[in-house]
């Protein structure tokens, strides 16, 4: 058969490899990969691993459309806490949580137009973001900073912000975690959340940023793993089609690509399994399969390819369904090609504060500082102090290549500075010991992220206070402790321009002294 007709292999299958975004291995793209996307796959999603330099992304985004000019490159970049362009040195810019502090609209969609040009630049036209999510309980393990705020309103208009200035930069939207992962104390990389509020309470907090970006034209909406019981007792978001078909294309009027959360996670491979649940989620009205954060090899992708074309075969998922779907991912890659001629045109000028090496994401992260003197005067430090590190365990969306802290950026202002990291420690009298050890005469500098959600974090600041008052403290995660310290310093995020930020209070040094 020399032409492609409904129901024949070759349409079936390329429909199949159409709705896959699968991720691989290497700087470079592996054969098998530029195989499959000569047969029908549609697009790739990249992460810190694949990731060298911009120029290497360049180079290895044009080496994927050798295949074809039109393939979707998608990408996890949040900024903030969750970067892959930046997985190896922090990010250039604040993300969500500090961008809401500040609650300038304009800034965040500058901010987000920034980094699509920075994307764009680069060949990916997809990014995995912005998340929508209300941050409505401070609990929460996976979204915390991810969240523009607890505020309803202002994450929606910020939600929507950051959607208007992605986009105006030819990098299409990807709006997440529909219908909102705000509300759990679950990581549903691990397990499955469930979320037991009423219909009414969803619609009027969840559901309204996810409105407000799609009146916004946002080209892409991102399920979560998440069990909702008002909407639906029996499955997930990403493989419900009362949740996807019914509330988000029909009752919210959604017409642009529906894409899953990564088909990996726990959420859904423990109970469904990745080929079932992708069939299921098809089924369901999802429009594109993420799967390669943790699975990245082709035996993935022809798994995945040959479950849903075995569904179709069985009548477990219909033909048409299949065919829409694969047809939504085409039609976005047709409009960001589009969107990418467009950009190259002559005499097509960079907005407003988005220029080549902007620091616009420097000054977003200043503007999101918030400085809480304690009860005797200030003076900033003139000599290099000790940092104390307290970590936790890194959530995998956040992960732990990244590096973070404020002893990098403090070093670069005062020379000698040293850092240490401390865990969980069942004895905080030894994590004392050392801490003030090392540090000597020289004044401490502490660094939290979420110590509300930590006891052991809690229990080991007081106690550094006790024996230190002067210390200082910067919070870079969720601020809802009580302020302490001679200085405390929310930064309400730990991107590498958070951490500088600090730095430049601590020592009244910089423009943002």
């Amino acid at each position: 058969m020399t032409t492609l007709v409904r129901g024949s292999s070759d349409t079936l299958t390329r429909d199949a490899l159409a709705v896959l975004q699968p991720g691989f291995v290497g700087t470079t793209a592996p054969d098998w990969l530029l195989r499959r996307i000569g047969e029908g796959l549609s697009a790739v999603g990249l992460f810190g691993r694949n990731i060298v330099s911009p120029g290497q992304l360049a180079a290895l985004t044009a080496q994927l459309r050798t295949e074809r000019d039109d393939l979707l490159v998608a990408i996890d970049e949040e900024s903030g806490d969750v970067t892959r362009l930046e997985v190896r040195t922090g990010s250039s810019f604040p993300g969500n949580y500090a961008l809401g502090t500040v609650d300038d609209t304009e800034l965040t969609r500058a901010v987000a137009r920034e980094l699509g040009r920075r994307l764009a630049a680069c060949g990916v036209d997809l990014n995995w973001a912005p998340a929508a999510d209300i941050n409505s309980n401070p609990d929460n393990p996976v979204i915390g900073v991810r969240s523009f705020g607890a505020d309803t309103a202002l994450a929606a208009r910020h939600t929507v912000a950051y959607v208007e200035g992605l986009q105006a930069a030819g990098v299409a939207a990807c709006t997440k975690h529909f219908p909102g992962h705000g509300d759990t104390n679950v990581d549903s990389h691990h397990a499955l959340p469930r979320i037991d509020v009423e219909l009414d309470t969803l619609h009027a907090r969840e559901l309204v940023p996810f409105r407000a970006a799609i009146a916004a034209g946002s080209k892409a909406v991102m399920s979560a793993h998440i069990l909702l019981p008002a909407l639906d007792p029996d499955r997930p978001a990403t493989l419900s089609p009362q949740i996807l078909t019914g509330l988000l294309r029909e009752e919210l009027g959604y017409e642009g690509l529906i894409v899953t959360d990564g088909m990996e996670m726990q959420a859904i491979s423990s109970t469904y399994g990745i080929e079932h649940g992708s069939v299921l989620a098809i089924a369901a009205g999802a429009d594109a399969i993420c799967v390669g954060g943790g699975l990245a090899d082709e035996e993935t992708v022809l798994r995945l390819r040959d479950a849903l074309v075995a569904a179709v075969r069985d009548g477990e998922l219909p033909e048409e369904r299949l065919a829409d779907a694969a047809a939504r991912v085409r039609a976005l890659a047709d409009w960001t090609r589009r969107a990418r001629g467009a950009a190259a045109e002559p005499g097509v000028a960079s907005q407003a504060g988005t220029a080549p090496g902007s620091d616009i994401g420097l000054v977003a992260a200043r503007r999101a500082v918030r400085v809480t003197v304690g009860p005797q005067p200030y003076e900033p430090l003139t000599s290099a102090p000790h940092v104390a590190a307290f970590t936790s365990v890194a959530n995998i969306a956040v992960g732990d290549e990244t590096p973070w802290g404020v002893g990098a950026e403090l070093a670069a202002l005062l020379p000698g500075t040293t850092t240490d990291t401390y865990e969980a420690s069942v004895d905080n009298s030894s994590l004392l010991a050392h801490v003030l050890g090392v540090a000597g005469d020289r004044r401490i500098v502490a660094v939290v992220r979420d110590v509300h959600r930590h006891p052991w974090m809690a229990d080991a600041l007081d106690a550094l206070l006790a024996a230190r008052p002067d210390t200082v403290v910067v919070e870079m995660g969720v601020d809802r402790a009580d302020p302490r310290g001679a200085l405390h310093i929310a930064t309400h995020g730990a991107a590498r321009v958070c951490g500088r930020a600090a730095a430049e209070v601590i020592t009244g040094k910089g423009a943002g002294a």
